[in-house]
C-alpha cells in the first residue's frame, strides 16, 4: 500500500523535523544502556505518525529528542532546516514554545488554574495580549468540547476532559507539530477513542502534524504512518495498513 496523500500531505516536501543518526545512552548503575542507536527519521508537515514498540524500545527517548527536550549523544536534529544542537537553550525553548505542542499521558496541567487559564498559559509565556489569549483559549476549549468548562480546575474534570484541555493547550500557539507521549494510557477505551478521533480531526482540518509515542493499538490503527522501534533501532517505517 502506498503512502496516503490526503490533505495534500507529501513525504517529498521539505521536512518539518529531521533526525540523522541519533544515539542516546543512559547510565544504569555502573553500566551504560543504549536507548537509541543511530536512528534516522523524517517527519513532513501535516503527517500523523505513530512511534510503536515495546517498553524500552526508545519511543519516549526519541520523542524527547525530536521535541528538543533532551540532547542526543550523537547525531543531528533539524527543525525546519535549523540544526537543534547549534541553538542556545533560550533559542531551543523559543522554538518549543512557538513551533511545538506537547501532550503527555499524565496531562501535566497546572492544578490551581482553570481550564481557560491552563490553555492560555503558553500564550502568556509567548507574550500575547490578554484579549487574544482569552479569545484563543475559549475557541480551543469550545473546539474540544469543553466550552462549558472554562472556569473549572483540573481536579474537577474527568481524565478525558483533562486530556482535552491538554490538547487545547498544545494548540494554543498554533504549532507546526504536536508531540504526544502515550496520550491514551490513562483513559478508558471509549474516552481514548474520542480523544484519538479529536486529534485526527485536528490533523485533517488544520494540517498540524502529530507524532505519537505509543504501544496502544488504537493509536496505531488511526495513524497514517507507523515507525516501529526495537532495542533503539528503527525496525520498520511505512504507511499504516
Amino acid at each position: 500500500m502506498g503512502e496516503p496523500q490526503s490533505q495534500g500531505i507529501r513525504r517529498d516536501r521539505e521536512p518539518l523535523v529531521e533526525a540523522k543518526g541519533l544515539s542516546r545512552n543512559y547510565r544504569l548503575g555502573a553500566s551504560q544502556v543504549a536507548a537509541l542507536r543511530g536512528v534516522t527519521l523524517t517527519i513532513a508537515p501535516g503527517e500523523f505518525v505513530a512511534l510503536q514498540g515495546p517498553s524500552g524500545s526508545g519511543k519516549t527517548t526519541l520523542l524527547n529528542l525530536l521535541g528538543l527536550l533532551d540532547r542526543p549523544d550523537e547525531g543531528t536534529i533539524l527543525i525546519e532546516g535549523r540544526e537543534g544542537e547549534s541553538l542556545s537553550e533560550n533559542a531551543r525553548s523559543d522554538l518549543r514554545r512557538d513551533r511545538f505542542g506537547f501532550v503527555f499521558q499524565t496531562f501535566n496541567l497546572i492544578p490551581v488554574l482553570s481550564s481557560e487559564e491552563n490553555v492560555a498559559y503558553p500564550m502568556v509565556i509567548a507574550g500575547r495580549a490578554p484579549e487574544e489569549r482569552r479569545q484563543r483559549a475559549r475557541e480551543l476549549l469550545t473546539a474540544v468540547g469543553l466550552g462549558e468548562k472554562l472556569a473549572v480546575r483540573p481536579d474537577l474534570l474527568s481524565g478525558g476532559q483533562r486530556q482535552r484541555v491538554a490538547i487545547a493547550r498544545a494548540l494554543a500557539n498554533r504549532p507546526a507539530i504536536v508531540f504526544a507521549d502515550e496520550p491514551t494510557a490513562n483513559l478508558d477505551s471509549r474516552t481514548a477513542e474520542e480523544i484519538l478521533d479529536l486529534m485526527r480531526k485536528i490533523n485533517e482540518e488544520s494540517s498540524v502534524a502529530f507524532l505519537f509515542a505509543t504501544h496502544d493499538p488504537r493509536v496505531v490503527a488511526r495513524a497514517r504512518r507507523v515507525v516501529r522501534l526495537h532495542d533503539g533501532l528503527v525496525e520498520s517505517d511505512g504507511a499504516a495498513r
